[in-house]
């Protein structure tokens, strides 16, 4: 871990096809290690899919494409139990952690239950790079909409709240997503947030929003605001970033 300063990268993307391997890291996941600050070694990912239950064919995949990348790829299990001794030691040892999608509703139960929300605190204080795609985006902020209860979206408001805002994912690609981002917002069950398209992410430095950035061109992030009684929306044009 070599950044000094709280960040987040919380987005919906990161993964591609790849040519030989099913997964391929895409320039979201790269940026979060340009970001890390890692120099002169190989870049160390702790990927985390609590999420999805910690499916052992998905995370062989991962391993395949750190190969790819050049990256150190390894992962925390919390099923059946966690797979190391010391959780906090083992996270601090990895430039970024990275948390894979799925339900975030499970996800904050299982890691509030182990004690992942103190844990990932320190990590962030400490300047370790966190991110995170569709769940392991909207965990960090105080809530978003979800499916974790079933296929009608749902609002959590329990995530960590290191960042001091809501989050929409998948906001282009998911027809409940929007209307109900906003609605929750209008209604005052979420605070102002942010949302992002697939293929973009949201970058906060400390609890501030600072730049979206995107892998796919023609995609956006939005911020959604309370104005009285009505929800207004700001689309924000991300900067397009390239991979290795």
């Amino acid at each position: 871990m070599t950044n000094n300063v709280p960040t987040v990268i919380a987005t919906s993307g990161g993964f591609f096809q790849g040519r030989r391997n099913p997964i391929a890291y895409g320039p979201l996941i790269y940026h979060a290690i340009e970001r890390s600050g890692v120099r002169g070694r190989r870049p160390s990912i702790c990927h985390i899919s609590t999420a999805s239950g910690d499916q052992r064919y998905f995370q062989a995949s991962l391993d395949q494409a750190g190969r790819d990348s050049g990256f150190t790829t390894s992962h925390l299990n919390l099923f059946p139990m966690p797979n190391v001794d010391d959780i906090e030691s083992f996270l601090g040892e990895h430039d970024v952690i990275w948390v894979g999608g799925g339900s975030v509703a499970n996800l904050l139960a299982i890691w509030k239950l182990h004690g992942l929300d103190e844990i990932m605190h320190r990590l962030w204080l400490g300047g370790t790079v966190l991110g995170g795609v569709s769940a392991g985006s909207i965990c960090w902020h105080i809530g978003g909409t979800t499916d974790s209860f079933g296929p009608d979206l749902r609002v959590v408001d329990n995530g960590l709240g290191f960042i001091p805002y809501s989050n929409g994912v998948h906001y282009n690609s998911e027809a409940q997503r929007r209307p109900l981002f906003q609605e929750a917002i209008r209604s005052g069950a979420l605070p102002e947030g942010y949302a992002s398209d697939d293929g973009v992410g949201l970058v906060y430095v400390g609890t501030l929003f600072e730049e979206a950035i995107t892998e796919v061109v023609d995609r956006y992030a939005y911020h959604v605001w309370r104005d009285g009684e009505e929800v207004k929306e700001d689309q924000i044009v991300p900067r397009v970033i390239n991979g290795a």
